[in-house]
């Protein structure tokens, strides 16, 4: 068992997995795409007795940060996003796909954008941001080495990968993410994606269509 387990609450219109990483022993959480339902979020935060300390973005989709302001302000916590997002964040008309009337809760302001590579210190673990375009310019992913798991956001799923035929998307970047990246980490290490179940990197280089 390692230092850090994984919640998952499914949030928003399109069942995004809304992912809570926090540490076993300080209860110290990180919130990984709030897409939806910022009270039940806040309320399950609160009965379990965690203490948020970051807001991670996978991208700016909406159905990824809708709880995102709300639960920003109520735990005064920072929100981290990857650098080549920053627009769509601000941008409705990239992400709203005229599913979404009220868009005050869709323009959010990073308080932290990320680069490839960068190894971030939070809830007593480390934490690596992974750029992987292809869903969007700026998604990206969050592995954590020592715990072997991914949080892969809507680049890998369980026998697919995203769509790429939103704005910002390309099919060629996300092949390139897929194979030339995802594909170099260990059998062994666990998938969380944006939507759907579970499953491991060995699993996807088995089954996966989109893998080479």
């Amino acid at each position: 068992m390692g230092q850090i387990k994984i919640e998952i609450h499914q949030v928003s219109m399109l069942s995004t997995n809304c992912y809570f990483l926090i540490n076993r022993d300080s209860k110290e959480c990180a919130i990984v795409d709030p897409g939806d339902n910022a009270e039940g979020l806040e309320e399950k935060i609160r009965r379990s007795g965690y203490t948020p300390v970051v807001i991670l973005l996978t991208h700016g989709h909406f159905d990824h940060i809708m709880a995102v302001n709300k639960l920003k302000s109520v735990f005064d916590i920072p929100v981290y996003a990857f650098k080549e997002e920053e627009e769509m964040l601000k941008d409705t008309k990239e992400r709203l796909f005229g599913m979404v009337e009220d868009e005050s809760c869709l323009v959010v302001n990073a308080d932290k954008l990320l680069n490839d590579g960068e190894v971030l210190d939070l809830i007593g673990t480390k934490i690596k941001v992974i750029h992987t375009p292809g869903h969007s310019k700026g998604s990206c992913c969050f592995y954590l080495e020592d715990e072997k798991i991914l949080i892969s956001g809507d680049t890998l799923f369980e026998g697919a990968v995203g769509r790429t035929d939103f704005p910002t998307g390309s099919m060629k970047e996300m092949d390139h993410s897929i194979n030339e990246i995802l594909m170099k980490l260990p059998d062994e290490v666990e998938v969380f994606p944006g939507h759907g179940g579970s499953t491991t990197i060995g699993m996807e280089r088995k089954t996966n269509p989109y893998v080479r």
